[in-house]
């Protein structure tokens, strides 16, 4: 190889995450194994007919397989391939499960209204699509009645057992008793959801705005038609505080 010559393994022997593929000219070896657009074998060749096939076919050389000996090349549309692959690889992101594990802790003797507090945001988390770790702080004394997280945690995954499983069952860890609640839908799933509910409040919203404007719009006529009504009415002048008789 020469020295001037750039080959995608040169700064990386054990090999790149991505590569940019070389196509046309920049493919600079003298015989390639080549493969039509439909992929079909055409065999090995020398890279001089390789880029006449191309140019007479209207359609770029693209190196796929560069380790190869020879290399391998294909007959493409570059900028088409290049395009589908973009969209697969926004697709294939958009679709991925991005797991996220939220944490929640609560003390064994907590009182009602933190419960349902705290109850609340692991609901949330749920809906969301989000695994929780639940973590019961012990302190003193609580530390000799485990019994008490543990029936704790067992009254949480009962209240949201709609929303959630429980992964992983309670287990002593130090001072802390810890379990992992994970959700029945799947992170994708649940986002429709969400954005379902989102949309539903949303449109909802906007109706009461409008159903304002048009009560409010109501109220202004009312009132206007109001004044229009008593600029109509003759004044009273002092002929008419007289009495006929």
């Amino acid at each position: 190889m020469r020295n001037d010559e750039w080959h995608p393994y040169q700064n990386n022997p054990g090999g790149p995450i991505t590569i940019e593929l070389r196509v046309n000219e920049r493919i600079r070896v003298p015989e390639v194994r080549l493969v039509g657009p439909n992929g079909e074998q055409v065999g090995i060749v020398r890279i001089e007919d390789a880029l006449r096939l191309a140019q007479e076919a209207d359609l770029d050389l693209v190196e796929v397989a560069a380790t190869a000996r020879p290399p391998v090349c294909k007959l493409m549309d570059f900028g088409k391939y290049k395009y589908e692959t973009a969209q697969k690889a926004r697709e294939s992101r958009r679709n991925q499960t991005n797991t996220v594990i939220k944490e929640m802790k609560l003390r064994p003797k907590i009182d009602p209204h933190d419960y349902e507090t705290k109850k609340g945001h692991v609901v949330r988390f749920l809906r969301a699509g989000d695994k929780v770790k639940i973590t019961i702080m012990f302190r003193g004394r609580e530390q000799s009645r485990p019994e008490l997280g543990f029936r704790l945690l067992q009254r949480l995954a009962e209240d949201v057992s709609e929303l959630g499983f429980v992964e992983s069952n309670a287990r002593q860890d130090g001072r802390n008793m810890i379990m992992v609640l994970g959700p029945h839908k799947k992170k994708s799933e649940a986002r429709v959801d969400v954005d379902a509910e989102k949309a539903k409040k949303q449109a909802e919203r906007e109706a009461e705005l409008e159903a304002e404007r048009v009560e409010r719009a109501a109220q202004i006529k009312a009132h206007e038609a109001e004044i229009a009504a008593g600029a109509t009415k003759k004044p009273k002048g002092p002929a008419d505080n007289l009495d006929p008789e």
